[in-house]
């Protein structure tokens, strides 16, 4: 787990963005464990929720922690039919990181921001493992990954 966080770490790093990776020695994987770990509400936190296209493009659904992806507004956003979810082994596959450690950046995907997340100023995302999460301002959130801001959330 440790090089996917180091491989996150230098992606910031040669980047320039303006963000904390923080390592923990709890879990992170879900929105309760990553809250609790940092000590944050869940709606501090993103959800990176990786679907796939008929043509198996990724696309990066991300919402704040409370919030569920809606496939159909997502298929709407891009004027495509409803993406299904990836597996786990396609989402390591494509993304470069294990399941619940997905940052909102750092990888070849189409990015979807729901609006609810650019209205918090700091945000938490997978940092990399389900040990790491990364501390990003929003509007630095879009520039890393520029994300489309479109309702996706159910």
């Amino acid at each position: 787990m440790k090089q996917y966080e180091e491989k996150l770490k230098d992606y910031l790093v040669a980047h320039n963005f303006e963000a904390e990776q923080i390592r923990f020695e709890q879990s992170c994987h879900s929105v309760r464990e990553a809250a609790a770990a940092v000590g944050a509400a869940p709606e501090d936190l993103v959800k990176n929720i990786c679907l796939l296209d008929e043509r198996g493009n990724l696309i990066v659904a991300i919402v704040k922690g409370e919030d569920k992806v809606s496939v159909s507004r997502v298929g709407k956003a891009l004027n495509i039919l409803p993406p299904r979810m990836a597996e786990e082994n396609e989402i390591l596959e494509k993304t470069g990181y294990p399941c619940g450690g997905v940052p909102s950046f750092s990888y070849e995907a189409t990015f979807l921001i729901d609006p609810k997340v650019m209205e918090k100023e700091i945000i938490y995302t997978g940092g990399g493992s389900s040990r790491a999460l990364v501390r990003i301002a929003s509007r630095e959130l879009q520039r890393a990954n520029n994300g489309l801001v479109v309702r996706i959330r159910k």
